[in-house]
C-alpha cells in the first residue's frame, strides 16, 4: 500500500472512530492546530498557570465554551458537543482540559444543573465568557469518594437569612480544588445543610472566596497545593472556612431549598435519593475525564507506533541494513493491541457521550436511563483512565531514551494523565459502583415476587435480568445465537467472542450474588459480607466494562459504510477481543470454558494478528485522529 492509499485509509478509519459528533472534532482539530497550544514542557508552574488561563480565553472566543449550556442561559445547548470539545484539548494540553472542565464542566455546571433562574442569571454567562471564574469544592481531606459523608457544614442562620459556612475539623478542609491555588473568586462548595438544628445532607452553595484584588476574604482561607506530578497549569488548592456567611439565595436550590423562617423543603422526600439525583446531574465531569484519558492515551500511541515505523535497531544475519523496530513481532506485540483498545475505548465511548446528551436533552428525567448512565460512565471512566496510564507507559518505553525526553511529550503525558485515575472518582471505587448497579438490578427483578414467581426465576441464570444490549442488539443477539460456546468455537468468530465475554460476565454476576445471599442467610453484618467479596466485585465489574467495549466495537463496525475500513476495523476487533481473552486465560481454564488446548491458541491467534496488521500500522494511528503536527515529540522529525 502505497503512502497515499495509506492516508486516505486512515482517514476513513478516523471517520468511523469520529462517531456521531464527527463535525465537532473536525472543527476541534482545526482550531487547535491554529491556536498552537501545545504545552511547551520546560514552563514552570507559574508561568503554565497563566499560558492556561490565557488559553481558555481564546477557547470563549470559539464558542466552545458556550456549547454546554442551555439556550436559555446564554449557551447552545449541546451537550454531547460540549463533551466531545473538552475530550479534544487533551491532544494539545492536558492542564488546559483539566482548568477549563472545572470552569465550565464542574463549576458551570453546578450552578446551571443545581441552580434555578436566580442563578443561572447572575452567574452563567458570566462564568463562560470567564468574567467569573470559579472552582468546584467538594473534596475533602478526609473525604474524596465519600462524598455523602463531606464534613463542612452550612447551617442556617433565620436572624439574617444566611447560611453560615464553617470547616469543623482538620479532615474538614477543601482539598486538590483546581482554581483555588490562584485564580478562582468563587466556589461551588458542597457541604452539609443544618437548620433547626437537624442536618439534612450534602447541597450546594455558592461562596465567593477573593476580592477582585486576588486576596482571601474574610473568613476564608486559601493555600495552594503546590507542586505536582504533573498538570503545571492547573492551580490546585485548598479552602478552609471560619463561620463564613452567605445570603439564603446562595443555596443552589434546583431540589431543595429553606424558607426565611428556616423551613426545609425537597421535592424528594428520600434523603438518599435527593443526594444521587444532585450527584446525578455533575455526571458530565466523569465522562468528560474518561474522554480525555482515552485521547491522551491516543496521542502517546500515535507518537510511539510513528518512532517505531522510523527507528531501526540490530540487523538481520546478512543485512547490511538495520531492522525497523516495528518490524518485530515483540514490538508489535507491546503496542498494536493498545492500540486496538484506544480503537474500541473510543467506540464505547462515543456510544456513552450519546447516551448521556440524550438523557441531559430530555424534557423530563428517565431515572432508569440516569441509573444506567451513571453506571456506564462509572466503568468507561475507570477503563479509559487505566488503558491511559498502561498504553503511555508503554509507549515511552517503547521509545527508548528519547521517549524519556521531556521534547518527545510522553513523559508530560504519563506525568498528566497519572491523577486521572483518581480524580472524578477512584478507579477501584468506580469498579464497585459498576458492580453494584448490576446486583441492584438483580435484587429490583426478585423483590416482591412470592414464592411461585421467585422459583420460576430460580429456573433462569440470574444474571440474564441484568445483561442488556448496549448497541446494534439485533445484530449481537443473532452472533451469539449463531456461536454456541464448545471445543469447535471458532475464536476468531465475533459471536464466539462476544459469547464469551459475555458468558464471564454473567457468571462472575451469578456467584457474587448467590455468594452475597448465603452470607446474609448465615447472619453476617452486611458490611462485613461485601468487604470479604470486594475481589469477587471488581471483577464483575471489569468483565461488564469488557462486554460493553466489545459489543460498542462490533456496533461500530457494522455502521462503517467503507468496505475497506470495515474489514480493517474488524481485525482490530478480533484483536482487541483475544488480546483480553489472553489476559484472563487463567479464569476461563479454570471454569471450563475453554479447554487448555483451545486457550493455548490465543497468543499464536495474537501474534498472527499483530503479524497480518503490521502493514497497516500507519494506517491505524491515523486513524485514532491525532494531527501530525499536534504530537509534540521533536524526534519525529530527527529521521
Amino acid at each position: 500500500m502505497d503512502t497515499t492509499q495509506d492516508q486516505a485509509l486512515g482517514l476513513r478509519l478516523r471517520d468511523a472512530l469520529d462517531g456521531r459528533w464527527h463535525d465537532i472534532k473536525a472543527q476541534s482539530r482545526r482550531e487547535l492546530a491554529e491556536a498552537e497550544l501545545l504545552t511547551d514542557p520546560l514552563m514552570d508552574s507559574a508561568t503554565a498557570r497563566a499560558t492556561v488561563l490565557e488559553q481558555m480565553k481564546v477557547l470563549v472566543d470559539t464558542g466552545t465554551p458556550a456549547m454546554g449550556f442551555a439556550v436559555d442561559h446564554g449557551g447552545s445547548g449541546d451537550v454531547g458537543a460540549s463533551v466531545t470539545a473538552f475530550e479534544m484539548l487533551a491532544y494539545a494540553d492536558l492542564s488546559l482540559m483539566v482548568k477549563a472542565g472545572v470552569q465550565w464542566g464542574l463549576f458551570g455546571g453546578a450552578i446551571e444543573n443545581l441552580g434555578t433562574e436566580r442563578h443561572h442569571r447572575a452567574y452563567i454567562k458570566r462564568l463562560i465568557d470567564l468574567d467569573l471564574l470559579g472552582c468546584f469544592a467538594m473534596t475533602e481531606t478526609g473525604h474524596g469518594s465519600n462524598v455523602q459523608e463531606l464534613e463542612t457544614t452550612a447551617t442556617y442562620d433565620p436572624d439574617t437569612q444566611e447560611f453560615v459556612l464553617h470547616t469543623p475539623t482538620a479532615s474538614a478542609r477543601k482539598d486538590y480544588i483546581g482554581g483555588a491555588g490562584q485564580h478562582a473568586t468563587v466556589a461551588a462548595v458542597f457541604a452539609q445543610l443544618v437548620t433547626a438544628g437537624e442536618t439534612h445532607g450534602v447541597h450546594c452553595f455558592v461562596v465567593p472566596i477573593r476580592d477582585d484584588e486576588g486576596a482571601d476574604l474574610p473568613g476564608v482561607t486559601t493555600s495552594d497545593c503546590g507542586a505536582k506530578a504533573g498538570l503545571a497549569g492547573v492551580d490546585n488548592g485548598r479552602l478552609v472556612f471560619d463561620r463564613v456567611r452567605v445570603p439564603r439565595d446562595n443555596l443552589l436550590n434546583r431540589y431543595a431549598d429553606v424558607d426565611e423562617d428556616g423551613t426545609y423543603r425537597s421535592s424528594i422526600e428520600n434523603a438518599n435519593r435527593r443526594f444521587f439525583t444532585m450527584l446525578g446531574t455533575l455526571i458530565r465531569g466523569r465522562v468528560s475525564v474518561g474522554g480525555a484519558g482515552g485521547a491522551a492515551a491516543r496521542v502517546g500511541l500515535s507518537i510511539a507506533v510513528r518512532y517505531a515505523l522510523q527507528r531501526r535497531q540490530f540487523g538481520a544475519p546478512g543485512s547490511d541494513e538495520e531492522v525497523l523496530l516495528m518490524d518485530y513481532l515483540l514490538h508489535q506485540r507491546r503496542l498494536l493491541p493498545l492500540v486496538a483498545r484506544s480503537y474500541a475505548l473510543q467506540l464505547a465511548q462515543n456510544e456513552l457521550v450519546g447516551a448521556m446528551h440524550d438523557v441531559q436533552s430530555a424534557d423530563e428525567v428517565d431515572e432508569l436511563a440516569q441509573r444506567e448512565l451513571e453506571g456506564r460512565a462509572a466503568g468507561l471512566k475507570a477503563a479509559n483512565t487505566w488503558h491511559a496510564t498502561r498504553a503511555i507507559q508503554e509507549a515511552r518505553e517503547a521509545c527508548g531514551g528519547a521517549g524519556y525526553l521531556a521534547e518527545n511529550r510522553l513523559v508530560l503525558l504519563k506525568a498528566d494523565t497519572d491523577v486521572f485515575t483518581t480524580f472524578e472518582g477512584d478507579n477501584h471505587v468506580l469498579t464497585q459502583l459498576v458492580a453494584k448497579e448490576l446486583l441492584t438490578a438483580y435484587a429490583d427483578e426478585v423483590r416482591g415476587l412470592d414464592p411461585l414467581g421467585m422459583v420460576r426465576f430460580a429456573t433462569r441464570t440470574i444474571a440474564d435480568v441484568v445483561v442488556e444490549r448496549t448497541a446494534a442488539q439485533s445484530l449481537i443477539q443473532r452472533l451469539v445465537d449463531a456461536s454456541p460456546l464448545g471445543d469447535d468455537a471458532d475464536l476468531l468468530s465475533r459471536g464466539t467472542q462476544l459469547s464469551l465475554f459475555e458468558d464471564r460476565e454473567k457468571h462472575l454476576l451469578e456467584t457474587v450474588a448467590r455468594r452475597l445471599q448465603r452470607a446474609r442467610k448465615d447472619g453476617a453484618d452486611a458490611f462485613a459480607i461485601f468487604n470479604a467479596a470486594q475481589d469477587h466485585v471488581v471483577a464483575v465489574g471489569t468483565a461488564h466494562v469488557d462486554r460493553v467495549v466489545l459489543e460498542a466495537f462490533v456496533a461500530g463496525i457494522d455502521a462503517t459504510a467503507d468496505p475497506e475500513a470495515k474489514a480493517l476495523l474488524g481485525k482490530v476487533c478480533d484483536l482487541y477481543a483475544l488480546s483480553v481473552l489472553e489476559a484472563d486465560r487463567a479464569w476461563f481454564i479454570e471454569h471450563k470454558r475453554l479447554t487448555v488446548s483451545r486457550a493455548k491458541e490465543i497468543p499464536s491467534l495474537v501474534n498472527q494478528l499483530c503479524r497480518e496488521l503490521r502493514p497497516h500500522a500507519l494506517t491505524l494511528v491515523e486513524g485514532l485522529g491525532v494531527p501530525e503536527s499536534m504530537l509534540g515529540a521533536a524526534m519525529l522529525h530527527d529521521a
